[in-house]
């Protein structure tokens, strides 16, 4: 910068110096002094566009990082073909025809032969047995408890009752699990999506009256996980949320929407709730996001010097996530120990109609 000035200044003292030489003393000395001015002003206009133009290049602040790409969606659609995998598998395993005595009774036989439905009198959601449900893992409190067959906790994920049945999860499952994978990652969702379905088994096997065995099969445990977590991800992750009210409306609604539902005849509200619980402590915990303004040092040019870097997470994130472990510890524990003891939870919002 400076060589560049400073042959400028040569050509400006030269061309002064000859014009002085055709002026006489006095005037040449005006001429001179404001031919000099005139020099030093335009430089220092120069040397000023010079910083503008270095300060446009080189801003205070550094740019912004990079959107995240979203992650590709492979768990829910792997999720979604072994759930329609097994109820093929638990119709086929049913064999309507060879357990009645009139085969015609069942539902579609002449389309489907041995994959035909149970009559619809016995199951209306249009699928296989109970006894059927049962002997392929479907949750009964009596059978986990008396002899020791955990593993219905999360089995009972996987089957569903009938085509009514398996396909409105399904639904959920594509509508909510796609975008929540897309955003947070296949083990985050993978995570949620089996230790909410152990809650919500969990809350149904307390909720079941040994007196009267029954059997409860289906993912809305898990999807009510998922639903729980949106909001807690909204709660933990609000600095970054623009509308954030209408986006609580929103969930708030869809959320009521579905609890409602859970009143249906036959459906295992129990299930929804304790999945929706467990799913809603998760998120605090699996799907916390920076806070708004943070930046990565990678994402960071040389040469910056940032002063006020904000941290990573905010305190009240922090809070969040440590109260949510403690309360899924000890909900998980308190739990398996009231299974185990026979102890029951009876409560009005849990109960099952039938």
């Amino acid at each position: 910068m400076k060589l560049k000035f400073s042959s400028e200044e040569d050509v400006v003292s030269h061309s002064l110096v000859v014009n002085a030489k055709h002026y006489s003393c006095v005037s040449g000395a005006r001429q001179l002094r404001a031919l000099f001015l005139a020099a030093v002003m335009g430089k220092m206009s120069r040397v000023n566009d010079e910083h503008d133009v270095e300060a446009r290049r080189s801003p205070s602040h550094p740019p912004p990082p990079p959107l995240p790409e979203p992650w590709c969606s492979w768990l829910v659609p792997l999720i979604f073909l072994a759930c329609v995998a097994l109820f093929i598998h638990s119709m086929h395993f049913n064999d309507c025809p060879s357990h009645i005595d009139q085969p015609e009774k069942c539902f579609m036989y002449p389309q489907l032969g041995k994959f035909s439905f149970q009559p619809m009198y016995e199951n209306p959601l249009i699928g296989p047995s109970t006894q059927t449900l049962r002997d392929l893992g479907g949750l009964d409190r009596r059978l986990i408890v008396e002899n020791g067959e955990k593993w219905r906790l999360l089995s009972c994920l996987w089957l569903h009752a009938g085509v009514i049945h398996l396909v409105a999860n399904m639904l959920s499952l594509l509508l909510t699990g796609f975008r929540l994978e897309q955003e947070f990652g296949f083990l985050r969702i993978g995570v949620l999506y089996v230790f909410s379905g152990l809650g919500g088994s969990l809350l149904s096997c307390l909720h079941q009256d040994q007196a009267k065995p029954t059997i409860s099969v289906g993912a809305s445990g898990a999807l009510f996980g998922l639903l729980g977590s949106m909001l807690s991800e909204l709660i933990t992750n609000w600095t970054i949320y623009a509308n954030k009210c209408v986006a609580l409306t929103c969930l708030l609604f869809i959320i009521a929407l579905n609890l409602a539902l859970g009143f249906l005849p036959n459906v295992d509200n129990s299930a929804h709730i304790g999945g929706f619980l467990a799913g809603f402590f998760l998120g605090f915990i699996v799907l916390v996001r920076p806070q708004y303004g943070y930046v990565s040092k990678k994402h960071i040019p040389a040469g910056y010097d940032v002063k006020k870097k904000k941290t990573k997470y905010k305190l009240y994130q922090h809070v969040l996530c440590l109260i949510a472990l403690l309360i899924l510890i000890a909900g998980y524990a308190v739990g398996m120990s009231m299974l185990y003891k026979g102890e029951r939870v009876e409560n009005i919002l849990l109960s099952t109609l039938n």
